[in-house]
């Protein structure tokens, strides 16, 4: 089930994340990078303030760099394998999906093709190693370890507008 695309006003967020390169399908590598953000979450003394999301910084499919993080309350420095960073505040295009993850891709697309559509445009650069993303996000509300049905996964979709 999908939520009609729209445009919210989203604050500024910060969050820790590790940083990774990954190719489409990259799923057998997410139990190791979550393992790993939460271990490096505990050695810092961090504690999640909201759900863990995805963030698309540089996309040239099927390569993705992404930060795989956490919102905070205030994000000490950067440590270890952490980044510390700020989702930006902005107009975000969003769409809520419910449903198991394989659909995401298919997800962004609608989202996309419907930003299109309307005239939105997206805050991200065109560059030779792909098309850099002020915020391009999967929060993912729940998962496999509060929820058992993936038909009832909740997934926002949430690409930054230019201002």
């Amino acid at each position: 089930m999908l939520t009609l695309p729209s445009i919210v006003e989203r604050p500024a967020v910060p969050f820790l994340a590790l940083r990774r390169n990954v190719a489409l399908p990259f799923d057998d590598e997410i139990p190791e990078i979550m393992d790993e953000l939460f271990s490096a979450l505990r050695a810092c003394h961090a504690s999640p303030a909201g759900p863990v999301f995805f963030k698309h910084n540089i996309v040239d499919m099927p390569a993705l760099e992404m930060d795989f993080g956490v919102p905070v309350d205030s994000p000490p420095p950067a440590a270890g394998p952490l980044e510390a960073g700020i989702l930006p505040a902005g107009r975000y295009a969003e769409i809520t999906y419910l449903g198991a993850y394989d659909d995401l891709v298919t997800v962004n697309g609608v989202l996309i093709a419907w930003a299109l559509r309307a005239g939105l445009v997206f805050d991200s650069v065109r560059k030779s190693d792909g098309e850099h993303f002020a915020s391009r996000l999967e929060i993912y509300h729940n998962g496999l370890e509060e929820e058992a049905d993936p038909s009832n996964w909740k997934t926002t979709v949430s690409i930054k507008l230019k201002d």
